[in-house]
């Protein structure tokens, strides 16, 4: 008997205004190693082999590739859950979503596949055993995400610590490391 394709959409949050980011533009636009900052984490999502890409942007445009949808969170400014909602809404007909911060340069197309390898209904990458993203949520868990009074600004992490007993860490090789401020973009560049 042959097993069922799971179908998986991996959703990028790119929507902040990046207000500790002291720079000249926003910081998803300003250039880390010859390319816009958010370009980093969108190849390594594109690289995962990941058919089904959505990008959640706000603040700031940004230009994609044809063939990945983007989505425009107008709630942006309330925090990252509506980021996250927009994500699972774009997301209808797949049997999980994995989510992803744009500021995050350093996370591989390997932690994309690994997570979306996961069976767990949450599952969780870790780097040296500290959790990061990606963040997949499996479709059974999406009606009670969306139901929920998580914290506006909180994203998943509220929910993913309610659901302690069925998180699965995922040991990843890279770097959770995020770019929040000019300084941090100087450290890497």
């Amino acid at each position: 008997m042959r097993q069922r394709q799971t179908h998986i959409t991996a959703v990028l949050l790119a929507a902040g205004d990046g207000t500790r980011f002291a720079g000249p533009t926003h910081k998803l636009l300003s250039p880390l190693r010859g390319l816009p900052l958010y370009q980093h984490a969108l190849n390594a999502v594109i690289g995962s082999g990941i058919a089904s890409i959505v990008v959640v942007t706000g603040a700031v445009d940004l230009v994609v590739p044809e063939g990945i949808t983007v989505v425009h969170n107008p709630l942006w400014s309330t925090g990252q859950r509506s980021s996250v909602l927009a994500g699972i809404t774009a997301a209808r007909g797949s049997d999980a979503v994995i989510f992803g911060l744009a500021d995050q340069p350093f996370v591989t197309s390997q932690s994309w596949q690994d997570v979306a390898s996961a069976t767990s209904p949450i599952s969780i990458a870790t780097y040296d055993g500290i959790r990061a993203h990606p963040v997949r949520l499996g479709l059974e868990l999406w009606d009670e995400f969306i139901a929920s009074t998580t914290e506006p600004d909180e994203g998943l992490r509220s929910f993913t610590r309610q659901h302690s007993q069925i998180v699965e860490e995922v040991a990843c090789l890279g770097s959770l490391a995020d770019i929040d401020t000019l300084e941090d973009l100087e450290r890497w560049n």
